[in-house]
């Protein structure tokens, strides 16, 4: 087995790594220049997000019941359309 110097240096090491990660990672700017650009990548603010989805359609999103059953239709007739296409496509390589 080791010395009481081996334990002395285990004891260090085990005091000290979590203290040197604590003054590292608890650094504010460290915090600023790594934590939050990747916290912005992964959840987006809701304007951006909003934007990204209806950037193609120009549209707002809809806020009473009529509105919102149009756009139902709207996305149902498209997706109907996609599904036909395919099945054609799938149809013509048989």
């Amino acid at each position: 087995m080791g010395g009481p110097n081996l334990e002395v240096f285990k004891f260090s090491l085990y005091l000290f790594i979590p203290i040197c990660a604590l003054l590292h990672f608890g650094d504010p700017q460290w915090y600023r220049n790594t934590v939050l650009p990747y916290k912005e990548q992964l959840f987006p603010p809701e304007q951006r997000l909003l934007q990204a989805t209806y950037n193609c359609y120009t549209r707002q999103l809809p806020t009473d019941q009529s509105s919102l059953r149009e756009e139902l239709a709207r996305i149902k007739g498209e997706r109907l359309a996609r599904r036909l296409a395919k099945q054609e496509e799938s149809e013509r390589r048989l």
